[in-house]
This record gives C-alpha cells, structure tokens and sequence, in this order.
C-alpha cells in the first residue's frame, strides 16, 4: 500500500500574546515574551509568581449555541476557538463538498479540565459531594476538547484525545497523519489544548521544584532555554489546531498549503516518570525514528525547535541528544526554543511549536531562544538561534516534544515546494 502525503491547511491558535494565529506569530517573529506576573490569582505565597497567561474568551460568538460555550472548560473553549480558525484558514465546508464522516479529531489535553477538578474537589471537601457541579465530569475529563471540536464542526470521522503529557500535540498530530496516511480520514483536525495557571497547578509544579523561582520581578527573563542561568520552565496556555489534509485532495480544491507533514517519530524513556535519561536515549530515538519515517538524512534538517523547557535536566539531556544524532551537522544545524517567549503550554506545546517551524518556511526566518545569554557548556550545541531571528533556507524543520512519563513525539514538517 502506498502511504498518501500529506498536507498542512489550516491553522489556529490561542497563546499568551492573545487569540489567533497571527498574535501568536508576530509576537515570535519580533522576539518578545508574553510571560508576566500571574494576576488571576494572588500569586505571592508560590515559589514561581510567572506565567503565559492565554486570555479569557467569550467564547459564545464560536458555538453554536452560547449556552453551551458560558459552561464550558476553558481549555475546550479555546480548543474550539482555535479549532475554528483552523478550519475557516483551510476553507473547509464539512457537509458540503466534505462527507463529515471522513473528517477525525484527534485532539488532547496533558492534564484536562484542571480548574474544574479544583473548584469541584474544593466544594466536596467543603460542602459535600453532592454539592459537585453536574458539568464536573464533562469538564473535567480530557477528551473533552476533542468531543466539542468535532460537535462544534460536525466532523464524524475517528475522535479521541491521546494524553501524553508535554508531548500529548505531538502524538495527536503524528497520529492524526498517520490516519490519513493509511485512509482511515482524508482531513484531520488535530493538535492540543490547555489552560493549567491554577492555584493547584501552579502549587504542583512549585512542590516538585519544576519551575523557576528566580525571576518574580523580571518575568520576561524567566524562560531561557540552554542559558546557565536556567532554573526551570515557566507556565503557558493555550491551543494549537491544524488541519490536516491528504494532499492530492488539498491540491485538487485549490486550497493553500502551508507545509508538508512528512515525518512521526514516537518513543519512551524507561528511565524515570520526570527526569530523562542523561544522554537522552529517548530523544534520540524518536527524532531518529521522525527521520526514518520521512526518509530523511539528519544532514537534510535545518531547522530544530527543540523541547528545550529551561530546566537544567532536559535541556542538557536534550543536547546531548540532538548531538548524537545529528553528529557534526549540529554546527550547521539552527535550534531555537519558543518556549523563551510563550512558556510552555504542557498538552499545547507541540502545536505551538510546529506553527513557527512552519513559519521559518514562510518567513524565510527562524523564530529565536530569547534570554540566551550565557552558553551553557552542560548545552553544547553551538548553533542556537539567540534572542533575534535568523535567516532560513532550509527545506526540512524538526519539532521535538518530550513529555513527565518519558513519552517522546517528534515531527518533521517540509517546505512547500510543489
């Protein structure tokens, strides 16, 4: 059988710089950061004070019927509107000249409805569990967005959600091409969502000492991959959608097509449910399986949005990763992480991150790792793209998303050419 290519479409996004893909890329390509003090709640008693925060949305004017948008999670709501951006970007008709049938979801959410689960948990301590909100289940679980997504676009094709952690928008959008690779859907709805900065979420990842806090009074400065002076990663929100469009029929109907998913690598760690195995075992084998997949050679690459949290752990692991498979390419190869600028977005991530290797084919530009400012030699990777963006060439850009569990996702993405 002979495997379909297939076609990037559509895009949308929800990210700290606001709604909308557009916020989200100029923000990137102008090398600013969106990260600043949390105001949603007093933020004072946490060790970190910092995050992306995504804004709040009406989210009425993108439902079908508004009600249903005033009781929903915010991380389905902004799953929606992305979603719809995403969709209205690709000129898709779903039911018109689309049979609904043969249009899937696969859309995830690293931790679900987390200010649901709070407020709800909070009021059974308090009040009693029959005090629980009769949306708590419906709002709290992580399928969710992709449940919605496909009732608020009526695609009726396969729908779940995979939830992997920081890499769930990987494994969503790689098996999302994968369904229209084989012909299980001929468009795919595909990537993450999620809306995390709670009391709750922000008190777990300050306990387990995964986020920074060095930088309260300068919150901009707070995320800087590969720099030494890294001291763990900053919260994001938002969302992620792409379309995602067997290419011939993408070709046939005359619709844009931003880029060309031409690779998924998946792998796992076995090493430890938060910390990577020092050399990045991992990594390594799902950026190779992402090149095997795509019948590329790791010299073809020339672009690398890394994982690159800010934590002294991953970013040393992933370096030294990236060198191992890239070998003495790494000195050609530029490397830059986006989470300097929008944080990081947990089950989002992998689809924010894909929109700016896309856009470094459309730019001619590749977005910077802001705040890099001291080479770290536990990061040998002497290509980062530092604090303003560079010029790009290349044909082929890598995506890596490494998630708490060790569950690895890479995709790799190909200039439009044809």
């Amino acid at each position: 059988m002979q495997k379909r290519r297939v076609a990037i479409t559509g895009i949308g996004a929800v990210s700290g710089f606001g709604i909308g893909r557009d916020a989200l890329v100029d923000g990137l390509f102008a090398a600013q950061s969106c990260i600043r003090r949390i105001d949603r709640f007093d933020p004072e008693p946490y060790s970190s004070q910092i995050g992306a925060q995504a804004p709040d949305i009406d989210g009425s004017e993108y439902f079908q019927n508004p009600r249903e948008a005033r009781r929903m999670e915010t991380n389905v709501v902004q799953g929606v509107v992305a979603a719809k951006e995403a969709v209205a970007d690709a000129r898709l008709n779903i039911g018109d000249d689309l049979d609904p049938v043969r249009i899937g979801t696969y859309v995830g959410s690293g931790i679900g409805g987390l200010i649901s689960l709070q407020t709800d948990i909070y009021r059974a301590h308090e009040r009693g569990g029959h005090r629980v909100s009769p949306l708590f289940i419906v709002n709290s679980i992580a399928n969710m967005p992709a449940g919605v997504i496909a009732v608020e676009t009526g695609a009726k094709g396969p729908c779940y959600a995979i939830v992997s952690a920081c890499a769930t928008a990987g494994h969503n959008i790689g098996e999302a091409y994968r369904a229209i690779q084989y012909g299980t859907a001929d468009v795919m709805i595909a990537g993450g969502t999620e809306r995390a900065i709670t009391e709750v979420g922000l008190g777990g990842f300050c306990s387990m000492k995964a986020v920074t806090p060095d930088f309260n009074d300068c919150p901009e400065r707070g995320s800087r991959p590969f720099d030494a002076k890294r001291s763990g990663f900053v919260m994001g929100e938002g969302a992620g959608i792409f379309i995602l469009e067997d290419w011939e029929r993408a070709k046939k109907r005359g619709t844009r097509i931003y880029a060309e998913l031409v690779g998924y690598g998946a792998s796992a760690d076995a090493h430890h449910v938060t910390a990577p195995p020092p050399n990045g075992e991992g990594a390594q084998q799902a950026m190779r399986n992402a090149l095997a997949d795509a019948g590329l050679q790791p010299e073809q690459i020339g672009y690398l949005n890394a994982h690159g949290t800010s934590t002294p752990l991953n970013d040393s692991s992933e370096s030294k990763a990236i060198r191992a498979v890239f070998g003495d390419h790494v000195n050609r190869l530029q490397i830059s992480s986006t989470k300097s600028m929008h944080g990081h977005l947990l089950g989002g991530a992998a689809a924010v991150e894909s929109i700016s290797c896309i856009y470094a084919f459309i730019r001619g530009q590749v977005c910077p790792t802001i705040n890099y400012e001291n080479p770290d030699p536990e990061c040998d990777l002497p290509n980062v793209v530092p604090n303003t963006p560079q010029p790009f060439e290349g044909e082929y850009a890598l995506c890596n998303t490494f998630g708490f569990g060790g569950q690895n996702a890479v995709l790799a993405f190909r200039k439009t050419t044809d």
